[in-house]
């Protein structure tokens, strides 16, 4: 077996990163946005769905807080409104609102006249509201389905079963099976046209198989290039001057949850590396299961001319 050479990350010296439209984590890049229409309250839903757990926990446990400081005030402004608690005691204001948007009525502190009464009855409906609208969005980041695909650091132009192409791979990191799998890819370039505009160009990648009835070990995309090939007489220094991204976006049925699920990732032309094959990573087992060893997934190796 011949030597492993170094990461994929180290393959290339000159590594000329510029902005790109896909992270390599495969998140969305950051697009700041100016002079657009005003955001719609539909938008707030979204953006809870979307928000990191951390910071949709803390805004969660900042409302809640929040809905009980204007309760606990409220009480307070009546300094008998509360039996069992202290005149006009926010404190006490505050504990009695935990107790009663939590239904959890410990008998402490019961509301006395009709003012206590009916901010009882105002919050044990927004409670209800409050509760509802939780459950729902808990709910729907839960089990809302999400890939575990994973891409190889670097993409390769080379020579492959006696023909120029350019290949990828990808994988399935959960122990499970994605069918139906399929993948579309984009080159996009920035070019000056005639008229002089600078423009964002999308070049459709045909692959030479988009699609796999089952993803269970690892995938290589491969994609020919020839004459009508927008990888065609491209070099690193052509790709680097017009800003290339190369954008995949990977789909299939997660067996699990029975739903799509949607992946993506982008190489630019620093991670475009010419004339290198991957490293081997999958090999059977004498049981007869497969292993697939993630540690040199991103591993290139000198290209071994025949």
């Amino acid at each position: 077996m011949p030597d492993i050479d170094q990461p994929a990350a180290e393959a290339s010296d000159a590594r000329s990163d510029y902005a790109r439209t896909v992270r390599n984590d495969g998140r969305r890049q950051r697009i700041v946005k100016r002079g657009g229409g005003k955001r719609d309250v539909r938008d707030a839903y979204h953006t809870l769905l979307t928000l990191p757990w951390w910071l949709f926990a803390l805004l969660t446990i900042l409302f809640y807080v929040a809905v009980n400081a204007v309760f606990g005030w409220l009480y307070s402004l009546d300094p008998n409104s509360l039996v069992g608690a202290r005149p006009g005691s926010y404190v006490d204001g505050f504990n009695f609102s935990v107790e009663t948007l939590g239904t959890i009525g410990y008998g402490a502190i019961s509301p006395h006249d009709g003012y206590a009464n009916t901010l009882v009855a105002i919050e044990a409906f927004l409670n209800i509201a409050i509760t509802a609208l939780a459950t729902g969005l808990i709910f729907a980041r839960v089990s809302r389905p999400t890939a575990r695909i994973r891409f190889a650091s670097s993409a390769l132009i080379g020579t492959y079963s006696g023909q120029r192409m350019l290949m990828f791979r990808m994988a399935n990191e959960r122990a499970n099976h994605v069918l139906e799998a399929e993948v579309s890819v984009v080159l996009a370039r920035y070019m000056i046209t005639e008229d002089g505009y600078n423009i964002n160009r999308l070049f459709e990648v045909r692959m030479v198989r988009n699609r796999s009835p089952l993803l269970a070990l690892t995938w290589t995309a491969l994609h020919l290039i020839d004459e009508t090939s927008p990888f065609h007489n491209e070099t690193a220094e052509s790709l680097a001057a017009s800003r290339a991204e190369m954008i995949v976006v990977f789909s299939g049925v997660d067996e699990a949850f029975a739903q799509r699920i949607y992946a993506r990732h982008s190489y630019i032309a620093s991670e475009l590396v010419f004339d290198r094959r991957y490293a081997d990573v999958v090999q059977p087992l004498p049981d007869g299961s497969w292993l697939i060893d993630y540690t040199d997934f991103d591993t290139l190796m000198p290209h071994v001319r025949r």
